[in-house]
């Protein structure tokens, strides 16, 4: 049974192409009565009277009947193809930030299987299984039809009807679970195969291929065979239908002729009621045929309908004033996702605007955490983050994301120039990309590339070096010069130059943004004003600089010995 909720809400939206083409639907199933009508006039009128004129009209009036039932199909396809793209239209953006939340909140979890879900959606109600819907109404007309012939037509269609109905359940149950364990084992290897892609480099490198492909071989066959079990039911169930259509076709003929010998019908009425019984069960016939399809996009359906649900819209907020850049951390326990354990635990902290704050500690400290909840990607099982005194969950995050600049552990560049890349995909500003790789110090790089700013990058920046790629991310983080910036690790695969064109970027940009730099290294701490000591997700110490590294000597000398065991890894 499928749910209402927010894609139903989008088919409604659409609901007069649907109506249109249930009207389209009319026409062409009154005029599917041509065929049956010609022959039955042929037979009873033509033959009889042996008129050629009678023929004539007949035949021409058959004709344009004809070009017109061809008309009001054409009609109803593209009718199913516009509700397809209106329905693509609004619901592939709302998909597209619902997966993006999904990768926010789940990183373990990246996967574009609610696109794909939408995609299925969309080419069944354009595809001629959704015709089985819109024509099985008619069922009951043609049979009413051929009870007006002869009660005995009637019966016999109502029962091969039947017949073909309980084929129909019967169909159902048998591939009901069949064809979900197919599509779960499909999908479970799918998502091996994502997951070795992005690690190709690892995999290559230790000789894991041929072991992660043997777990990959089992997950496939077990795909292949619930897959080849729910199709051969399916299709044996679609060939009993279909023989039992075509069967009864035949055997309404015989009953026909049967009738037109005890002078019941005429033989005009043989043909047509053979013709007529054909068309009554074609949509039954059909619905059974593309079952499979019809089942999986259900499944898509519900699948999506539910995605949709975990990931509301974002309601309405007022737009607030542009950040200065205060960050204000109230007691904030962040529990990452698809873990168990906080990784952040009643951390509170201020910061002005303008401040510049090294935030240390030994790894799994909690610092990347702590980072993703200043930025809002990650949500705080308790406390609060407040950018400028609001909560950080009361500005829109492409809003807020215009003024803040981030350089993440594991850079990642976009397909595209360097250009559109330091200029996050936007308009591009030349006097602003140019300004941001000044101040990030890689203008002088970027010029010795093959097409300066034109060079066109690879998947990931995969042209550039990793070193060229966190300087770039350097650059893309100053863009406009945003008033919160978060740099974590930046200097992790650079070289000494690199380090003292970091060194200087940091003196350039500060007090004119909040910076929270992540560091292993102590040598950038002498560029900051205070600093932030997380350990075992507690905030240890925080304060200024001079003030915090002199606790950190006096006090806990053996967290400077961590950092300095780190800098030498």
């Amino acid at each position: 049974m499928l749910k209402p909720g927010e894609l139903k809400d989008a088919i409604t939206k659409s609901k007069r192409c649907i109506w249109y083409a249930a009207f389209f639907s009319c026409f062409v199933n009154i005029l599917m009565l041509t065929p049956p009508m010609y022959m039955l006039q042929l037979y009873d009128r033509v033959v009889t009277s042996r008129s050629l004129s009678t023929l004539f009209f007949l035949t021409l009036i058959v004709m344009i009947l004809f070009v017109m039932m061809g008309i009001f199909e054409v009609l109803r396809s593209r009718i199913l193809i516009v509700f397809a793209t209106q329905l693509d239209k609004t619901l592939s953006e709302r998909v597209y930030d619902a997966i993006f939340k999904l990768s926010s909140r789940h990183p373990g979890r990246v996967s574009s299987q609610a696109m794909s879900d939408l995609n299925a959606i969309k080419q069944y109600m354009s595809t001629n299984g959704i015709f089985a819907f819109l024509d099985a109404p008619w069922l009951p007309i043609y049979i009413l039809i051929l009870f007006l012939f002869h009660p005995a037509y009637g019966w016999f269609a109502l029962a091969s009807a039947i017949v073909l109905f309980g084929i129909a359940l019967l169909n159902e149950n048998a591939t009901k679970n069949g064809l979900k364990k197919s599509n779960e084992s499909n999908r479970a290897a799918m998502r091996l195969i994502d997951m070795n892609l992005r690690n190709t480099e690892v995999i290559n490198a230790m000789g894991m291929n041929e072991a992660l492909k043997k777990n990959w071989k089992e997950r496939h066959k077990a795909f292949l065979d619930s897959h080849a079990l729910s199709s051969a039911e399916a299709g044996l169930y679609s060939n009993i239908s279909k023989t039992m259509r075509v069967m009864s076709q035949s055997l309404m003929l015989g009953l026909g002729a049967y009738l037109v010998v005890m002078m019941e019908v005429t033989p005009g009425m043989m043909i047509a009621g053979s013709i007529i019984m054909g068309r009554a069960l074609a949509p039954l016939d059909l619905l059974i045929a593309s079952w499979k399809q019809y089942k999986n996009t259900r499944e898509s359906y519900e699948r999506l309908d539910k995605f949709l649900a975990d990931f509301p819209v974002e309601r309405d907020k007022l737009s607030l004033p542009n950040p200065q850049g205060a960050i204000a951390c109230e007691a904030v326990t962040l529990v990452p996702p698809g873990a168990k354990a906080p990784s952040l635990m009643g951390v509170s902290f201020e910061l002005k605007a303008g401040d510049m704050c090294a935030l240390i500690g030994p790894s799994a400290a909690g610092k990347s955490s702590l980072a993703r909840a200043v930025l809002g990607i990650w949500p705080l099982a308790h406390g609060v983050v407040r950018i400028d005194g609001a909560d950080i969950n009361q500005y829109y995050s492409d809003a807020l994301g215009q003024h803040v600049g981030y350089v993440p552990q594991d850079v990642e560049l976009f397909e595209g120039t360097v250009a559109e890349n330091i200029a996050r995909f936007g308009e591009i500003d030349s006097e602003a990309i140019v300004e941001a790789a000044r101040k990030a110090n890689v203008h002088d790089m970027i010029l010795r590339l093959p097409d300066g700013y034109d060079t066109k990058l690879g998947a990931g920046g995969m042209s550039l070096s990793g070193g060229q790629r966190q300087r770039v991310a350097l650059a893309r983080a100053l863009y406009k010069n945003p008033k919160i910036i978060v740099l974590d690790e930046p200097n992790a695969s650079l070289d000494e130059e690199g380090e003292k064109a970091l060194y200087s970027s940091l003196l350039e940009i500060k007090g004119k943004a909040t910076i929270i730099l992540i560091t292993h290294k102590l040598n950038v701490l002498q560029a900051v004003d205070k600093i932030a000591v997380l350990q075992a997700g507690k905030l240890v110490y925080f304060g200024a600089r001079d003030a915090v590294l002199e606790q950190l000597g006096v006090i806990k000398p053996a967290a400077i010995a961590n950092q300095e065991q780190a800098k030498q890894g």
